[in-house]
């Protein structure tokens, strides 16, 4: 579940807020990958941090650990709440990581196929045309199958049997 900014900001002290701030969304495409790079270790160590103390904390409610120190008092709440901020921030940066990643590479891969079809075409050989040619052109081949034509007047004869026929029915039930 997302966090609010304001809430984000109670939880966090200025130097982590303006860590986080620069993950959301305006901020996160003007910061280089080199400097995203950096950004998403310090966000791990602070995750993993919190991630430690919540822990601790949890361990000394149920009994099993002793106090870390005098100055974490509290419960595990504040701990966990702070490490899903930098969980959110953490991929948010992975996020934007990926995608100047797959950018580059389509970029990539855009340019070697455009190089590759240079290359194919510089390869091919120019023939020149064949011009007008002396002769008449194809010859079309005859058929070797045997031709069924159907006479005109076999046509007639069968639709003149068939009136003639109805005529005879007709004849017999008048």
């Amino acid at each position: 579940m997302s966090l609010p900014c304001k809430l984000e900001r109670s939880l966090l002290s200025h130097d982590e807020y303006e860590t986080i701030r620069l993950t959301h969304h305006p901020a996160i495409y003007d910061v280089e990958p080199t400097d995203l790079a950096d950004m998403r270790s310090r966000l791990r160590k602070m995750r993993d941090k919190e991630r430690t103390l919540g822990r601790q904390k949890r361990r000394e409610t149920r009994g099993k650990g002793q106090a870390r120190g005098a100055n974490f008092p509290g419960t595990a709440e504040r701990p966990s709440q702070r490490k899903q901020v930098f969980a959110a921030a953490l991929k948010r940066v992975n996020g934007e990581l990926r995608r100047l990643h797959n950018l580059a590479a389509r970029i990539a891969n855009v340019e070697a196929a455009r190089k590759a079809l240079a290359l194919r075409a510089a390869s091919f050989i120019p023939y020149p045309s064949a011009g007008s040619t002396a002769n008449e052109g194809m010859v079309p081949r005859l058929s070797t199958r045997r031709r069924k034509i159907v006479t005109g007047a076999r046509i007639g004869r069968v639709s003149q049997a068939t009136k003639v026929a109805q005529a005879i029915r007709d004849a017999r039930g008048a």
